[in-house]
């Protein structure tokens, strides 16, 4: 595919306002990613073939509905495409969607399919959402951009950047305000209207359906559950409904808290005593390792830490075996395939008991 080489705006001006926002980003640290040591540089091609169009007979539509609700006309065959938000990457990766442009460094390095962006010096990196290379967004010259996530807050800078010839698709989802499988459903659907992947989309969301039916089926509310997070050696506390990854998990299955504390969405979980969870003596526990995740080194794995935790060896969960470690490329993926798995080991764990 190749890349289309279109005239812009003054490069004087561009340039400029990429070293304002450029400086404006390295202020922001609302999240934490993974990094990764081999920045990749653009070339002017990408690799032959279409992006997933002889996959089936759906076609691309020609106007979507967005996250955000706004109406946009899109291209007819983009031929440089960017995408920021993490919940996307493993999808497009799986439909053969190619990228000009995408934030590498925020891309987990475990996963294979990945490797289409990851190792391929023809996507250029954006690096991360705390300094982002903004003038990307001009050399890749895009005729499609899909932002959302962790670059959510760049939104308008980047039309700024990019000018209103290019269609921006909203993938941003509202979690804190509406159920996290709804919101899932609708992303993946709008991403099978903008490539063309109707009937995929279609069979992501029937999976994912059928996981949390199977979780739901199998999960008794006699049975308390409590949501953690271990980030920098501590174990921290997910709450129901707002905690970062679990959270949401509490809604979507009706599962019982061990407890009943308020908390945020902070990726690091909030600070909580493990007496007070010893206390609660949670029946299940659920675990993200965020410092696995995040690439994090010399920090204990929270295999470790609840091992050796002596105010957690009489909790209920942790003599019988009741922990549920979510896969550590949770934390920079959090999609719908990620979350179809964690279901599906949910209703395996509780089929168990």
């Amino acid at each position: 595919m190749k890349v289309l080489h279109r005239t812009r705006r003054s490069g004087v001006f561009a340039m400029a306002a990429v070293a304002a926002l450029t400086l404006a980003a390295c202020g922001s640290d609302t999240d934490d990613a993974t990094d990764n040591s081999d920045e990749t540089t653009a070339g002017d091609t990408e690799t032959e073939g279409s992006n997933g169009d002889e996959a089936g007979a759906d076609a691309p539509a020609s106007e979507v509905t967005d996250m955000a609700g706004n109406t946009v006309s899109l291209p007819e065959d983009p031929q440089s495409i960017i995408a920021t938000d993490n919940r996307i990457f493993g999808t497009l990766a799986d439909w053969g969607i190619e990228l000009s442009a995408a934030p590498i460094d925020l891309m987990p390095a475990g996963e294979d399919n990945l490797s289409m962006y990851i190792d391929n010096s023809d996507v250029q990196n954006l690096g991360n959402h705390r300094e982002p290379d903004m003038e990307v967004f001009i050399t890749a010259e895009p005729d499609l951009i899909l932002n959302g996530q962790r670059f959510a807050q760049y939104g308008e800078d980047i039309v700024d950047l990019v000018g209103d010839d290019v269609a921006f698709v909203d993938t941003n989802i509202d979690i804190e305000n509406k159920p996290i499988d709804e919101e899932l459903k609708a992303l993946t659907t709008l991403l099978g209207e903008v490539f063309g992947h109707q009937a995929e989309a279609e069979q992501l969301i029937a999976d994912f359906d059928a996981s949390i039916e199977a979780a739901a089926e199998a999960y008794d509310p006699e049975q308390t559950v409590a949501g953690l997070i271990t980030s920098g050696g501590s174990i921290n506390y997910s709450a129901p409904s707002t905690g970062r990854s679990i959270g949401p998990v509490f809604d979507v299955l009706g599962l019982t808290p061990a407890l009943e504390i308020d908390g945020s969405t902070n990726h690091q979980g909030d600070d909580i005593s493990v007496e007070a969870i010893a206390e609660a003596n949670p029946d299940w526990i659920i675990v993200l390792d965020r410092d696995a995740g995040a690439g994090t080194e010399n920090f204990s794995s929270a295999e470790e830490l609840i091992a050796e935790s002596e105010a957690l060896a009489n909790v209920t969960a942790v003599k019988e075996g009741n922990i549920i470690y979510l896969d550590p490329n949770f934390y920079t993926a959090e999609d719908i395939q990620h979350y179809t798995e964690l279901f599906n080991q949910l209703a395996e764990a509780f089929s168990a008991e």
